[in-house]
């Protein structure tokens, strides 16, 4: 039998749902592995799970950190790892739930990141550079250096940018080229909801318009008032970028919603793809994936 159930895959194929109802049928509990829903306050625009959702299922790794945070992968693991293992000791099956992969892959793996040791000096050499000159300077550092690895970052995420231009000098090496060697952590079921695209982009769509009936546009408003503007990472998430590009440009609440719906759209696809590679993944029909399927499966 598995050790741990993820439940995985594209936004807006029902996985917050299906993995609250696989924990209560296992009297374990949903360890999120999202992103932002570690952030307190960004509840509309991130579908953060109500009450009622949670079918008194406990949820852990959600609200665990201020918007202010630069809240990373490291830390991410750091908190969320002793909660899969606790479970695991005690002979119960957590769920690990979401869509953000290398949140998931930080709990499933130990990856090794080509061996490379961090290098403290480096490391602050950046960051200075990042405080003195800006990210965006230190992100162009990254393209020149490791084109590849650049692309798939943001400016914002200093720390990631930090890690790969550390690994390019002081392991000589590009992160891009690394093979990462993976070592499962635990016997796990992997499994993910495969909707055909055109019923995926339907449910999207109609996911976005659910959120500005729910208040997504006060809900950005107010973070903005508390001085929660672009340059914090949380508000780089789609959802909140976007809102506030058009609030700054005085765009319609109707392109906003373009805006978003295209960028979820596009964000599915790089899951979709992400998620592929994960090792062991199942792929569910929307009428395969039952509860009572999945843990039947374990």
């Amino acid at each position: 039998m598995a050790q741990v159930l993820v439940i995985c895959g594209a936004t807006a194929t029902g996985k917050t749902a299906l993995a609250a109802k696989c924990a209560k049928q296992l009297g374990s509990a949903v360890i999120s592995a999202d992103s932002q829903l570690v952030y307190r306050g960004l509840d509309i625009g991130t579908a953060k799970p109500s009450e009622g959702e949670m079918l008194g299922v406990e949820h852990y790794m959600i609200d665990v950190a201020s918007p202010c945070d630069e809240y990373s992968v490291s830390d991410y693991r750091n908190a969320a790892l002793p909660i899969v293992e606790n479970f695991v000791k005690a002979g119960k099956v957590p769920v690990i739930c979401g869509g953000t992969g290398f949140y998931i892959n930080s709990l499933l793996f130990d990856c090794s990141y080509g061996n490379v040791a961090a290098d403290r000096t480096l490391r602050e050499k950046y960051e200075r550079l990042a405080e003195e000159r800006g990210r965006e300077y230190v992100y162009g550092l990254l393209k020149a250096a490791d084109p590849a690895s650049a692309e798939k970052l943001h400016p914002n995420d200093l720390k990631r940018v930090v890690r790969a231009l550390e690994i390019c000098e002081s392991g000589g090496v590009k992160k891009s080229d690394i093979n990462d060697s993976f070592r499962s952590r635990f016997e796990y079921l992997a499994v993910c909801t495969d909707y055909d695209r055109e019923k995926l982009y339907e449910r999207i769509n109609a996911r976005v318009d659910m959120m500005f009936e729910a208040g997504l546009l006060e809900e950005v408003e107010g973070l903005l008032a508390r001085g929660i503007d672009e340059n914090f990472r949380c508000m780089q998430a789609i959802g909140y970028k976007e809102v506030v590009f058009c609030l700054k440009n005085r765009l319609s609440q109707s392109t906003m919603r373009d805006m978003i719906k295209q960028n979820t759209r596009r964000y599915a696809k790089r899951q979709i793809t992400f998620f592929k590679k994960l090792p062991g993944l199942i792929r569910l029909s929307p009428e395969e994936a039952t509860a009572e399927k999945i843990i039947g499966m374990l």
